[in-house]
């Protein structure tokens, strides 16, 4: 039995494509969809392919933790796999000094931190490599 391929999530994102490969009518769009006229009309006159949402800085439960999480962070990279301890461990520390937030945000916090080290590493001291014959 073969597999169904799967429906595309975003309707409106497939109509633009849609409306934007076939250079046709707006309005001569599906009948079901005849309510999202307005939308499609305003991402075709701005050229946005897909519609962009501002997300609002919002205050984490974490930031008052976050320098004590990233000097943990960093304390553990230097020691041997053995040594280090996990980020479960450092959120329960956390959890014993008020943090009332979830595992989740701290792995996530972890995880973001480590892509920039990551990042940091890759792009600063060492240069790039050229091969010499």
């Amino acid at each position: 039995m073969q597999r169904q391929p799967k429906q595309p999530q975003n309707h409106v994102v497939d109509l633009v494509l849609v409306n934007l490969h076939e250079q046709q009518d707006i309005i001569s769009g599906n009948r079901k969809d005849h309510g999202r006229r307005r939308m499609l009309t305003k991402y075709l006159r701005e050229g946005a392919v897909e519609p962009k949402f501002k997300v609002p800085k919002r205050p984490s439960n974490l930031d008052p933790y976050a320098d004590r999480l990233s000097a943990w962070l960093l304390a553990q990279r230097h020691k041997s796999r053995k040594e280090r301890r996990t980020v479960k461990q450092m959120h329960a520390d956390l959890v014993k000094l008020g943090y009332a937030g979830s595992y989740a945000r701290v792995a996530a916090f972890a995880r973001a931190w480590r892509d920039d080290r990551h990042r940091a590493e890759q792009t600063t001291g060492r240069g790039t490599f050229a091969h010499f014959r």
